[in-house]
């Protein structure tokens, strides 16, 4: 290690952030409109409860909420604690850093000439999204995947809050909005749900009540809830920032480039370039078009598909949502799928 190494790793880290917080902050003022601005009820009444049309459709909602992999975090969180099904919060997080117009365009720009390249980035990362939401779907509960705070914070099942109803005498528990029991800046510090009345309730104004209260209360709720979030999740995003930048800068990258010359070897190494490197979706394409020349088609969709879902700084944030298990479930499933797709396309189509 020598000062000129620690001084490229710093402006990596430099970098990686300037680049990825404009979209967190983008994310986190989605989460807070969510929040604030959305009926959850009409929210989750509208969403598919079929977990495979649920998923697709999570998968493609990124086209209304256009964030890259770091602004796709508070949103996915968001949902959640609105009660949404878990399809639909994990297609639209793994999916959404692809699935938008920005990305579509960015891409676009950068393989004008190869268009194939183009449509099976979207079409691979939907089928991806899609699939691994409906895998989720089988985990009837997911709170023992989540985060305490997130756990506590999704809504009950109607039949849960009235049984609660009921052994608490009846005391008008069971009115009580879902969502009045999240959001990020309200949470607290107790290992216990929140319990908070009714006056309480109308002072913080969570929940559908929102949309009866003056626009200049939202506001000032919607920027104190975008400080406490970015707080949050820019401590760990900028944890994630660090070690991608210390990994790409220490480990010898000609490692990583001398396995693609044949069609597995260069799909692995640019899925582990992909993650090491965490270059925003929305640029990405041209870091990839550098290695056009001399890697397959099949792993430079690898590079595409697979690092908008899951990359260093990505899994830091994901942790804010899941534990660490389920983090897991989601690299190996993203990884194993990834790879499949873009074997078939070197092995057949390339």
């Amino acid at each position: 290690m020598n000062l000129t190494q620690l001084n490229s790793a710093f402006t990596l880290f430099l970098s990686l952030l300037v680049e990825a917080v404009p979209f967190l902050l983008l994310g986190v003022l989605f989460s807070g409109v969510l929040l604030f601005f959305v009926d959850e009820r009409k929210l989750v009444r509208w969403l598919p409860k079929n977990p495979f049309l649920g998923a697709l459709a999570g998968s493609c909602v990124g086209f209304l909420f256009p964030v890259c992999e770091c602004g796709n975090v508070p949103v996915a969180r968001r949902l959640l604690m609105q009660g949404a099904p878990s399809p639909v919060a994990i297609g639209f997080l793994l999916a959404a850093p692809t699935i938008n117009p920005i990305v579509f365009w960015a891409t676009w720009t950068a393989f004008r000439d190869q268009p194939e390249i183009v449509f099976m980035r979207v079409g691979f990362s939907l089928a991806i999204a899609t699939i691994i939401g409906w895998v989720f779907s089988a985990q009837a509960d997911l709170r023992p995947l989540l985060q305490p705070a997130v756990a506590r914070a999704i809504p009950v099942r109607a039949e849960g809050r009235r049984q609660r109803a009921e052994g608490e005498g009846g005391r008008g528990k069971a009115s009580t909005s879902p969502l009045l029991q999240s959001g990020t800046y309200f949470l607290g510090q107790s290992a216990k749900p929140l319990q908070i009345d009714a006056a309480e309730l109308q002072a913080r104004m969570l929940g559908a009540n929102t949309a009866d209260k003056p626009a200049s209360s939202k506001l000032l709720l919607l920027l104190e809830n975008t400080v406490q979030e970015l707080r949050e999740l820019g401590g760990v995003l900028v944890l994630g920032s660090a070690i991608a930048a210390i990994v790409q800068v220490f480990v010898p990258r000609d490692l990583i480039l001398n396995l693609g010359q044949s069609p597995v070897t260069s799909i692995l190494a640019m899925m582990l370039l992909a993650a090491i490197v965490s270059i925003c979706s929305t640029v990405d394409s041209f870091f990839a078009l550098s290695f056009a020349s001399t890697f397959t088609t099949g792993s430079l969709l690898s590079f595409l598909v697979f690092g908008p879902m899951i990359d260093l700084k990505g899994i830091g944030l994901m942790l804010s949502i899941f534990k660490a298990r389920a983090v897991f479930y989601l690299f190996a499933l993203a990884a194993l799928l990834t790879f499949l797709f873009t074997l078939i396309v070197n092995l057949y189509v390339s």
